[in-house]
C-alpha cells in the first residue's frame, strides 16, 4: 500500500520541521511538500497532486488564515482531505473550519502519535477531533439542543460535505451501490460514511438516520 502522502502548511519553520522530522520514521506517511504561507500552498498543490492530506495551521502570517485557504482548496481539488492544526480551541474556529470543508482539527499541544492517528483517520474518509476539539462540539451541541429545538446548523457542520451528498442519496433510497456510482467512491466507502453518520448523529440504524434527518431538515438544503 502506497504512503499517505501529506502537505504540511504552516507560517512556523520549526514546527514543520519537527513534523517533518518525526514522520520521516512512519513508513505510512510520506511528507512530499510544505508551505508557509496561503499563497504558497495552494502553488504546492498545482505541482503535486498526488498529495492526500493537508495539515493546515489556521493562523497564518500572510494575511490570509487557514480557514480562507481550505474554502480555495475545497474547491477546486475535491479529492483532498483538510486536517486543520491550531492551538485554539474556540468554537468558532473549530466551526469555521469544518463549514470550510475539513475533516479533522487537532491541536497542537498534541503528541506527534495524535497526529499520527488524526492524518490516517481523515486520508480514509473519516473525521477526527482532538478530545477538546470534541468536548467543545458537545457542549455547543447540547447548549442549543437546550437554548432551540432546531441545531440543524451544527449537526450539518459535524457532517462532511461527503457525509451530507450521501445523507441526500440514502434519502432518496438509492442503495450503497448506486451512491457509489453517482458519487465514483467505493461501495465501502460508502458503508464508512453511513457508519460515522448513524453513530454522529445518534440513530441505531439508517432508517433512524433517515427520519432524524427528515424531521430536522437536513436534506432540505
Amino acid at each position: 500500500m502506497s504512503p499517505i502522502k501529506i502537505l504540511i502548511v504552516d507560517d512556523h519553520q520549526m514546527i514543520r520541521d519537527g513534523i517533518k522530522a518525526f514522520l520521516s520514521g512512519v513508513t505510512a506517511i510520506e511528507v512530499v511538500s510544505e508551505a508557509n504561507s496561503a499563497a504558497e500552498a495552494i502553488c504546492k498543490l498545482s505541482q503535486h497532486p498526488e498529495i492526500d492530506v493537508v495539515l493546515m495551521d489556521i493562523s497564518l502570517g500572510d494575511g490570509e488564515d487557514g480557514i480562507s485557504v481550505t474554502k480555495k482548496i475545497m474547491g477546486q481539488y475535491k479529492g483532498i482531505c483538510i486536517l486543520a492544526m491550531s492551538m485554539h480551541d474556540e468554537e468558532v474556529h473549530i466551526i469555521n473550519m469544518l463549514k470550510a470543508g475539513a475533516t479533522g482539527y487537532i491541536l497542537k499541544d498534541q503528541g506527534m502519535l495524535d497526529l499520527i492517528e488524526a492524518i490516517k483517520t481523515v486520508s480514509i474518509g473519516e473525521n477526527y477531533f482532538s478530545k477538546a476539539v470534541s468536548k467543545t462540539l458537545m457542549n455547543q451541541f447540547m447548549r442549543r439542543k437546550k437554548a432551540a429545538p432546531s441545531h440543524k446548523s451544527l449537526l450539518l457542520a459535524m457532517l462532511t460535505k461527503r457525509e451530507i451528498e450521501i445523507l441526500k442519496l440514502i434519502a432518496e433510497e438509492c442503495t450503497n451501490l448506486e451512491i457509489a456510482d453517482k458519487l465514483f467512491i467505493s461501495h465501502r466507502t460508502v458503508d464508512t460514511h453511513r457508519s460515522n453518520m448513524i453513530l454522529k448523529l445518534n440513530v441505531k440504524n439508517t432508517a433512524g438516520l433517515v427520519r432524524y434527518a427528515l424531521s430536522r431538515h437536513l436534506i432540505d438544503l
